[in-house]
């Protein structure tokens, strides 16, 4: 029997096979692993054959060679981890991690792979309800970012719970409980104020917002997002409720580093809104706002050309009345956000009154707090109808997965600063014109804040809760030479 060949190429103990784009994997069955890239275009191989004139040999170097070749032939096999020839594992690290798509390739079999893929079922893993909603923060105590600089300071749990600004109130009539949170005026003229920043990261995840009354009117400025500030914005910035002065219509913006563009990549019939558009930009030369180019905003990139910096791609709703004072006349509304990478995109929905929300969903939220976890019903987003948002996101999109990761949730509530001050001649004419301060939007901004008006008693959050869910990992069996796409 003549010696067989066994070509791979050996892997490092300690280092993972990273496969990415169009990569595949290939055994054939002389147990030869390769691997073929696009990018790299290449097949590593390494060949060993046997002289057959060493067996014919009757000296101790034969026999000394004879040895070497079975050592080194057993060591081989250890570290390919060859046991019988219908079973292949790669035994270097036990794991392909296919971090685009967030899967991760378990074992090899002679004709399949086994990925682990988040794909599955979703799986209640935070109910954010009642006194246990603050257990899920911690509260920023300072000054706003520089980046918002908002008319405002955020304070500790202990100084908010002893301004009467946050806390759990009761509904005698539904024997419902409710998180508030609000802010208080100061003799400075800055107010106290909340932002709430979530103990856990994600990199996926189905997001309901059960809310009841959300901050509006002249100078407000209020938050419910996800980002990791530390890193912004390369791991990415998610708006899904954002409320600036009297602006009564959803929108859910991202907020990233470069490469990560819309355009081209979301059919119309992916959702029922629309794109918000990108229009009066000042001249590069003579400064003046130029309103012949109108542009549709679906480029995320901070620095995107014609679009105002850090505007984002912005999907829009078209129903009126989903955000705002119309949005709390209505008792509120639910909110979802489902960031979901395995599927390839970033889809948001609202609904409003809470009625005409889908039965899936409200189930799925009466049922959150059942301590037996197989009688909770299983959010089903595909039931939901078309979102009003919907971004593509992952392999062969115009936005790679890893502009999004380890972030975590925001709750906060700022006045005027870089959106809502600059907005404030725009948005609030009659305050603006009260509180004029040299023609300066941001300054008139803070004196109307400063006069502690009556109209900021509606400046406050009622949230039911917060329910975040998580598909579940699963395998899935693939052809070893498909592509992981």
């Amino acid at each position: 029997m003549s010696p067989r060949n066994i070509g791979s190429q050996l892997l490092s103990e300690n280092t993972p096979l990273i496969l990415e784009g169009n990569s595949s994997l290939s055994i054939d069955s002389g147990f030869s692993v390769s691997v073929d890239d696009d990018k790299y275009d290449s097949t590593l191989h390494s060949s060993y054959p046997v002289d057959e004139s060493y067996y014919q040999r009757n000296s101790k170097k034969h026999l000394f060679s004879k040895i070497m070749l079975v050592i080194m032939f057993s060591i081989l096999l250890i570290y390919l981890g060859i046991l019988l020839p219908d079973h292949v594992q790669i035994s270097v690290s036990e794991q392909l991690r296919i971090s685009e798509n967030h899967k991760t390739v378990l074992v090899h079999e002679k004709d399949t792979i086994t990925i682990m893929e988040p794909n599955g079922p979703y799986k209640l893993v935070e109910r954010q309800e009642g006194l246990n909603f603050f257990n899920f923060y911690t509260f920023y105590d300072g000054p706003d970012s520089e980046g918002s600089a908002g008319y405002n300071t955020y304070v500790s749990k202990e100084k908010a719970q002893e301004l009467g600004i946050v806390g759990v109130m009761n509904d005698s009539a539904t024997n419902e409980e409710y998180v508030f949170m609000k802010s208080s005026p100061t003799d400075k003229g800055p107010r106290s104020s909340i932002r709430l920043e979530g103990i856990r990261r994600f990199d996926r995840g189905l997001f309901i917002l059960d809310l009841r009354h959300m901050p509006d009117g002249p100078g407000v400025w209020p938050a419910f997002w996800l980002t990791d500030e530390t890193n912004w914005p390369y791991n990415g910035e998610i708006d899904i409720v954002e409320g600036i002065n009297f602006q009564s219509v959803a929108k859910t913006a991202l907020h990233t580093s470069e490469d990560c563009s819309m355009f081209a990549h979301v059919p119309s019939y992916a959702k029922n809104g629309s794109w918000e558009w990108s229009t009066g930009l000042p001249d590069t030369f003579t400064g003046i706002p130029d309103y012949k180019t109108v542009k549709e905003a679906d480029n995320c990139w901070e620095w995107a050309p014609h679009q105002w910096f850090n505007q984002g791609c912005v999907g829009v709703s078209t129903e009126p009345g989903t955000l705002g004072k119309p949005l709390n006349e209505k008792g509120g509304g639910l909110f979802a956000l489902e960031w979901d990478p395995a599927n390839r995109h970033i889809r948001s929905w609202v609904f409003t009154p809470h009625e005409s929300a889908p039965e899936n969903m409200l189930n799925a939220l009466s049922t959150s707090g059942n301590e037996d976890a197989n009688s909770r019903i299983t959010p089903d987003t595909d039931s939901w109808g078309l979102p009003y948002a919907y971004f593509a996101v992952g392999n062969e999109t115009g936005c790679s997965a890893d502009h999004f990761k380890n972030i975590s949730i925001v709750f906060n509530l700022a006045f005027c600063g870089t959106v809502a001050g600059n907005r404030f001649f725009e948005d609030c004419p009659s305050q603006a014109k009260n509180f004029n301060v040299s023609n300066y939007p941001i300054a008139s901004c803070d004196a109307y804040i400063k006069s502690n008006p009556n109209s900021l008693d509606e400046a406050y959050w009622s949230i039911k809760g917060l329910y975040v869910y998580e598909r579940e990992t699963i395998p899935i069996q693939r052809n070893v030479t498909s592509n992981f796409n």
